[in-house]
């Protein structure tokens, strides 16, 4: 039994981990949960899944909740009950899924104490890489990707010697707006960009998506979690979003990691790592 905390539960990665917790209770069991200030959903998040602690870095939305909510949870707010949440002495692993460079400093907090890191926030690591990785090497901690392209890659590398490592495809699905004119391009609307052809992400992700800016950050976090140059990190656009990235080796071996465009399929895998489970998932049937 796994017992994991998650920071940003309330967001689109952090909802999809409770679906994977609630399809595999046997295996996991939430005992943390931060949020920002959606009071609300992190009060059904609550009820669900009765964790030790939760907490809402917004004060008033904190507030909110403790009005409505007397149970035996308890209710923190502020960056103190955000970095309680990192630092909670009964999970073994930590789910960053906070938005941006928030993320930062709970994730470096889990590390110091100790947590194994499944990490989807890729700010943290655009923003202060070496320091986070020198941490885990430090501690000693496992730190496991959930970005689909990332736990692609992550899963690729298994059992090879990274001096073989000739280069790492990291594929993009290229947006909504992949083949359009500049002149196209001068009157899309926000609706637009928020229509992502093949995932579901959160806001931010999505419209980063659609200007190719987030392949941007992945390729920086690729450069960080797998100690690779940036010269041997090509994106390539794949629209389809079914191999969700490849690695090419000096022999000229390609292996890839294929499956839906469903980011439950990496968080399971981040969480399970070293082992693989059943799934209740959609998966992909070459066949």
């Amino acid at each position: 039994m796994k017992k994991i905390a998650i920071l940003g539960s309330t967001g689109s990665i952090g909802t999809q981990t409770l679906d994977v917790v609630a399809a595999n209770p046997e295996r996991l069991m939430v005992v943390a949960l931060a949020a920002h200030q959606n009071d609300d959903l992190l009060e059904k998040q609550i009820r669900k899944f009765h964790p030790l602690v939760a907490a809402l870095s917004d004060e008033q939305a904190a507030r909110r909740l403790r009005q409505r909510y007397d149970g035996p949870t308890e209710i923190l707010s502020g960056p103190e009950g955000v970095m309680a949440v990192a630092t909670c002495s009964d999970a073994d692993t930590v789910v960053g899924a906070m938005v941006g460079y928030a993320g930062l400093k709970p994730t470096l907090a889990a590390i110091a104490a100790g947590k194994n890191i499944a990490l989807a926030n890729k700010e943290t690591l655009v923003a202060a890489g070496s320091l986070v990785m020198d941490a885990i090497q430090k501690k000693g901690v496992q730190l496991t990707p959930v970005d689909s392209e990332h736990s692609a890659i992550f899963q690729s590398l298994q059992g090879n010697q990274h001096k073989d490592l000739k280069r790492i495809l990291l594929t993009a699905s290229g947006g909504p707006f992949r083949g359009r004119s500049r002149e196209e391009l001068e009157h899309v609307t926000v609706e637009q960009c928020l229509h992502h052809p093949t995932w579901t992400m959160g806001t931010k992700v999505t419209i980063d998506s659609s200007t190719l800016a987030n392949k941007g950050l992945e390729v920086i976090e690729a450069h960080w979690l797998f100690d690779a140059p940036y010269e041997k990190i090509v994106p390539i656009i794949h629209p389809q979003s079914i191999v969700h990235s490849l690695v090419e080796y000096s022999d000229g071996a390609v292996i890839a990691q294929l499956g839906v465009a469903d980011m439950k399929l990496p968080i399971q895998y981040a969480l399970s790592y070293p082992d693989r489970w059943p799934v209740a998932f959609d998966q992909l049937d070459l066949v």
